[in-house]
């Protein structure tokens, strides 16, 4: 078993875009619903706030942080379908950190009008006067040891940037194909702009890897989400058009997404194209290893999105507008694990089992001894068989009162069926009969009880918060990922029952 996993933890889930911010500079578009911030322009980063959280973490007791993706996303602003598969959110960068470098000024960015990257790009102007032969250094090595990814994004986001942000197929056939004359013409003609997004990319990976380290030091780890499937508009399949099925125009053949379930009667159709797996596992994974490799670097624990579509994936007609007619097709994960595991032996995976889960796909994640997800919103349909119910979970799994993808715990129980709410508050008083029931910490203190080695509270959940904090709904395309948290909303009592909660259950 990991040692992350040998003893009992707590952990909370909250994505960078849901913290804080010190520095809002428009406020026209944030409304207050029923004590939730939602806006179209906030983005939490990694400075002070982002240390603040890690703080709150070890004051309650917690050792887990978990996010979602931390990738570059497109307009939608879905971590789930990103421009690379490496590259990092910009938006998450501290102009605060950069002026305590001295790579920017407050005055430059009170003066300024322009958006955050370009003062990022400002930065990088000043970067190449002031820093230091040090921080060139690092720079000229993070450029060298990254060149794997970092070349083709860097282009790829120019590229996208000059062709007014239309995707890579739409291109001139010679920049779509990457003609060899044109792309070297391209690189000589941008190389400012290339070298402004390789900083920023150095920016990013600089701070995210000082909170690491901050964390570190705190006794907290990160728990990182890694989607199964990258987006077709992205530098990986631009730069690798083979390893995805793609007819000979590289248009998609077939689409991913999941058939009908819990969340949409019509299915849920992603839109991200398909792995080519044979063409993928005659190099070895050679991708999958370099993603990996990034993922490892940046995060002590990995969410691995949709662990069922390593042993087979729901494929869709590209031409159907809902994933109801899709099929399954198999996959090589016991391959694709097995080469993960030789390369990085001590890497901690977890694998998201939810939705139509079969044998051979639990056959799987306990050939490699990965925990998977109990989700208890899901558990009180009235099964006694039911896999979610606390008394059902195995000790090496991850325990959740709800994901991003949920609506939150209070929003779940005030809409479930009068027959749910009856048996979650039947089977609370038969499991903590001493215990003042109350929603929805209720739900949180079950989650801390249960048996799972590691239990994840979102913290809409801590605030307890309702409907409108909601992070996603699956299958819509519109309003979502737009939560964020203020401080002000925590109060001294939520803070102390959820400290108490997680001393008495004995985790940390």
């Amino acid at each position: 078993m990991n040692q992350l996993f040998e003893r009992r933890r707590a952990g909370v889930l909250c994505h960078i875009t849901s913290l804080p911010t010190t520095k809002l500079k428009d406020q026209s578009s944030t409304k207050l619903v029923s004590k939730s911030f939602v806006t179209d322009n906030h983005s939490g980063d990694l400075g002070q706030e982002s240390r603040k959280f890690v703080d709150f973490l070890y004051n309650i007791g917690a050792s887990v942080w978990q996010t979602l993706p931390i990738n570059m996303p497109h307009s939608d602003g879905s971590p789930y379908q990103c421009l690379s598969a490496h590259a990092g959110n910009p938006e998450f960068i501290s102009l605060d950190i950069l002026v305590e470098l001295g790579w920017l000024t407050t005055s430059e960015i009170e003066a300024s009008t322009l958006d955050k990257q370009s003062l990022i790009n400002k930065a990088h102007e000043n970067f190449n006067v002031v820093a230091s032969q040090d921080s060139h250094r690092a720079y000229s090595q993070f450029c060298e040891d990254q060149a794997f990814w970092l070349d083709d994004f860097a282009l790829f986001l120019v590229l996208r940037d000059r062709f007014h942000q239309s995707c890579w197929n739409s291109w001139p056939s010679d920049y779509k194909n990457r003609e060899p004359a044109t792309l070297k013409s391209a690189q000589v003609l941008l190389a400012k702009e290339i070298g402004a997004i390789k900083f920023t990319q150095f920016v990013f990976f600089s701070q995210w890897l000082a909170l690491k380290a901050y964390s570190a030091s705190m006794g907290i780890y990160l728990f990182g989400d890694i989607p199964i499937f990258v987006s077709y508009d992205s530098a990986d399949v631009w730069a690798m058009p083979h390893l995805f099925k793609l007819d000979e125009d590289k248009n998609m053949l077939v689409v991913a997404g999941v058939p009908p379930d819990y969340f949409s009667s019509t299915g849920q159709r992603w839109g991200n194209p398909h792995y080519n797996w044979v063409a993928m596992q005659e190099d070895g994974f050679a991708w999958w290893l370099a993603r990996m490799q990034t993922q490892n670097t940046l995060f002590d624990m990995i969410r691995i999105d949709h662990f069922r579509g390593l042993e087979s994936a729901w494929e869709i007609p590209v031409t159907d507008e809902t994933a109801m007619n899709g099929q399954w097709v198999s996959a090589p994960g016991h391959a694709l694990l097995n080469a993960i595991k030789q390369h990085f032996p001590g890497m901690t995976l977890i694998a998201e089992d939810l939705g139509v889960i079969t044998e051979e796909v639990n056959a799987l994640r306990e050939a490699f001894e990965l925990p998977g997800m109990k989700i208890l919103q899901f558990a009180f349909g009235g099964q006694d068989d039911n896999p979610y119910l606390p008394h059902n979970t195995e000790a090496h799994s991850v325990v959740y009162t709800g994901t991003h993808d949920n609506d939150t715990t209070l929003g779940w129980y005030l809409s479930a069926e009068e027959y749910e709410r009856d048996n979650f508050k039947e089977y609370f008083a038969r499991y903590a009969p001493k215990s003042r029931f109350e929603m929805p910490f209720s739900m949180v203190e079950m989650a801390l009880m249960s048996v799972s080695k590691l239990a994840i509270i979102p913290m809409q959940d801590i605030l307890e918060l309702g409907t409108e904090s909601r992070m996603n709904v699956p299958g819509t395309g519109e309003g979502n990922w737009r939560w964020y948290f203020n401080w002000m909303q925590l109060s001294s009592k939520q803070q102390k029952k959820i400290t108490s909660a997680i001393r008495k259950n004995k985790r940390n």
